[in-house]
């Protein structure tokens, strides 16, 4: 069937009620939270939610933030075009959630820092913190331009609305939540926009699955079609590059990104935080289990009519939205559903990053510099909400001018969030570090030397090139040298098929070395970290288990270990006594009832001469 019909079926009256129920729930609960949080008017309590969350809905918001529009629409078609081979992720969020919960969870929330930023000045100095603040304000802005935009080509796409009208009715609707009822608002409307993009993901592969027979003949072309083939090392996506630059990606995001940090340390507890990582692991594993499987049910069904080379499609992207329109079309409500999870992620990527936006500006850049109070301070974080808002409906034109989404994203993440993970890292694991990292954007006029190597590295290494980076040369200099010094270094990274080099040049101030002492609390200590609780148990319980053993009489170490069991002429003799050599003797040295010296009365004894 499927791709066979010249044009596939169009929005009904009922799907449009789904769409609009969505959107609907989502302004409610803003609304809810603004109302129940009336009194309380101080900015922590906007950005924070007074940090007494619990670790279910801090867990499912986690998922949302980042399980956008991109990972509905464009994953999916990623495992059309190129194979299964993200399914690599899973592996990469699970050492994701290990290394975030071991290694920066425990310093931030110890510190009660509402700005992830903040940390840099305590850590190095003002102007670090500041460089940080810019970069991920930069960053979070283009990310979410894209954001916004791809929904609102899949609307296009299956419903012909216009496309800017379904930018600006994004921008408006998230925005409209996130100023009015803060960081909880925005927590619960992520837990029910998740449901609504696992329900999406359901329709159409409960469909899919129906029209190709079960799911042993969506597996069987999806093999025969190479799209099951996870060792082919040609491929863009190989087990390499997703587990070690996707973890570094991951990283980025979780471990020292506002959005997620700005979340779990919001829990009442770091055990709560902790928890609610390793929950929305299984989150992570479970959309990301769907969105493959939907990408092998949309090969199953186009594999002998290919709606982009045919052109009935105009982007990798509207593959999705078309295969919905195409199997689901004749079931009212059930296209909106779909449309609706798309838009559901989208809400809730672009709610958090619109709540972290106005959480760093507010405590970077205002706070630091005026003396305003609590109330004033919350409601200039309402108002800076409206403004990102504004400006990230304006940024989304810039997403029409990338090329495939789910590329854009991770080379956003990867060209600036990898620096900025290098120096968190430098300063939560290096001690002896002490600096100021300056970064410069800019093209150059010339073929750099490498671009002849580097031609063809994945965007997926954009992040782990950063990240070593800063880490080895700050790590270096701190090492070799106890006075200020200057470092360069220049990373070229060339895009595949392009001529444009992004370059960053790091100058790195370094002062410091051995002698260089830094407060414990903002660097990672040995009991931060859940290997150190467990091997404090397990060497407590053997020591306690040896100690017992210790003081135990050596009749009941006998009787509870049948290896020791006597022989039977010697059970006799221990019965009737004569196996008792302390019997009526003087006892002298140790008093250890296993080791007893006794005097030996040697008159008795008679020796052959």
């Amino acid at each position: 069937m499927s791709g066979d019909s010249a044009a596939v079926a169009s929005f009904a009256v009922t799907d449009y009620v789904v769409f609009a129920l969505m959107l609907l729930v989502s302004a409610a609960v803003g609304v809810y939270y603004a109302w129940v949080d009336r009194g309380q008017g101080s900015s922590g309590d906007f950005l924070t939610g007074g940090r007494r969350l619990t670790a279910l809905p801090v867990s499912l918001s986690l998922t949302a933030s980042f399980m956008s529009a991109i990972t509905v629409l464009s994953n999916p078609a990623e495992v059309y075009r190129y194979g299964a081979n993200i399914g690599y992720y899973g592996l990469s969020y699970a050492m994701t959630m290990v290394v975030t919960s071991e290694i920066f969870l425990p310093v931030f929330y110890r510190l009660a820092i509402t700005s992830t930023y903040e940390y840099l000045e305590l850590r190095f100095s003002r102007a670090t913190r500041l460089l940080g603040t810019v970069l991920f304000i930069v960053q979070t802005i283009l990310y979410t331009g894209v954001v916004i935009y791809t929904p609102a080509l899949a609307l296009n796409q299956v419903t012909g609305m216009d496309l800017w009208g379904a930018v600006i009715s994004t921008g408006v609707v998230c925005t409209f939540y996130c100023t009015m009822g803060g960081l909880r608002a925005v927590v619960w409307t992520d837990v029910f926009q998740l449901g609504v993009m696992v329900a999406g993901f359901l329709s159409v592969i409960i469909r899919s699955v129906v029209v190709q027979g079960g799911i042993l003949p969506v597996i069987s072309d999806s093999r025969d079609g190479g799209r099951l083939n996870f060792g082919d090392p040609l491929r863009r996506h190989t087990f390499w590059t997703i587990t070690v630059g996707g973890t570094f990606v991951w990283i980025s995001i979780y471990g020292i990104n506002q959005a997620q940090v700005q979340r779990y340390v919001s829990c009442k507890s770091v055990t709560h935080a902790r928890l609610s990582l390793y929950i929305n692991l299984v989150g992570l594993w479970s959309i990301l289990l769907c969105s493959v499987f939907a990408g092998m049910c949309l090969f199953s069904v186009y594999k002998k009519c290919d709606p982009w080379t045919a052109r009935r499609v105009s982007q990798p992207d509207q593959l999705m939205p078309y295969l919905v329109m195409d199997l689901l079309g004749d079931y009212p409500g059930l296209p909106g559903l779909f449309v609706a999870a798309a838009f559901s992620g989208s809400l809730s990527t672009v709610s958090s990053s619109i709540s972290a936006l106005a959480a760093v500006t507010v405590e970077d850049l205002i706070k630091p510099y005026t003396k305003m109070s609590e109330r004033h301070l919350a409601w200039t974080s309402k108002g800076l909400s409206v403004l990102y808002g504004v400006l990230c409906i304006g940024m989304a034109g810039l997403a029409s001018l990338m090329g495939g989404a789910l590329q854009a994203v991770i080379s956003i993440f990867g060209i600036i969030g990898g620096p900025l993970l290098g120096v968190f890292t430098l300063g939560i694991l290096c001690p002896m570090a002490n600096s100021k990292l300056m970064i410069h954007f800019h093209s150059p006029t010339s073929r750099p030397l490498l671009a002849d190597s580097w031609y063809a590295v994945s965007y997926l290494y954009f992040s782990p090139i950063g990240t070593i980076t800063a880490v080895s040369v700050g790590l270096l200099v701190s090492l070799l040298t106890g006075t200020q010094h200057a470092f360069c270094c220049g990373i070229y990274i060339l895009t595949n098929k392009q001529m444009f080099l992004c370059s960053y040049l790091f100058a790195m101030y370094v002062s410091g070395g051995w002698k260089q002492k830094v407060v414990s609390r903002l660097t990672l200590m040995k009991e931060d970290t859940n290997l150190y609780h467990l091997f404090r148990l397990v060497k407590d319980r053997v020591s306690a288990v040896a100690e017992r053993q210790s003081q135990m009489p050596l009749t009941n170490i006998r009787n509870d270990c049948s290896l020791c069991a006597l022989p039977p002429f010697l059970e006799v003799a221990r019965r009737t006594g004569e196996l008792d050599l302390a019997t009526g003797r003087e006892k002298s040295g140790s008093t250890n009832r296993a080791f007893c010296d006794v005097e030996l009365d040697l008159t008795k004894c008679s020796f052959p001469t």
